[in-house]
């Protein structure tokens, strides 16, 4: 009978080898990236951080990035970190990725509807609101180290504006006839 050559069983002996030293490392890295993250300095930085958030966090230390303190109606807020030349889709998407993140860590998987959300909400800076996604916060006076508010408001069907929020609003179109 053929044996099975020799060099396939070496080719095995490799591969197996390779995939425990990239686990190894992979392992390595992942106890030194938690060490790191644990470390009061860099609080700020998320649990699983992405490219863009870590060149976010460079930039606001190099100071073209802002700080955006975001005040919930609750009355608690949270800091999110957007570039100087941010939009205000920027802003929300910041937005929706901190909260998703701190709901996360609380309560583990928890799904929020932000279209519904932005539906029935938006930012405001100085008692304006931040309608237009395209708009830069800077044209608003956003700044480092400012506070935006989230406030009730509703879109109306009619203009896709946002409208003042009418209570019972379900029988409101309907008319008597008698």
């Amino acid at each position: 009978m053929a044996r099975p050559t020799s060099s396939s069983a070496k080719d095995d002996e490799i591969l197996a080898l390779e995939y425990n030293t990239t686990n190894v490392k992979k392992a390595k890295l992942n106890s030194t990236l938690a060490a790191l993250l644990d470390d009061p300095v860099l609080s700020d930085v998320p649990r699983k951080p992405s490219l863009s958030d870590v060149d976010t966090l460079i930039s606001l230390e190099l100071g073209s990035a802002m700080r955006v303190s975001v005040l919930k109606l609750d009355g608690t807020s949270f800091d999110v970190a957007v570039m100087n030349s941010a939009t205000v889709k920027d802003l929300k998407l910041a937005v929706k990725k901190k909260v998703n993140e701190m709901e996360q860590s609380k309560m583990g998987h928890r799904h929020i509807s932000w279209k519904h959300v932005w539906r029935n909400f938006c930012l405001s800076y100085h008692n304006e609101k931040l309608l237009n996604d395209d708009a830069t916060l800077q044209d608003h006076g956003v700044r480092n180290h400012s506070k935006v508010h989230f406030i009730p408001y509703v879109m109306s069907r009619e203009s896709k504006q946002h409208s003042r929020r009418r209570k019972h609003r379900f029988f409101h179109g309907f008319n008597r006839r008698e």
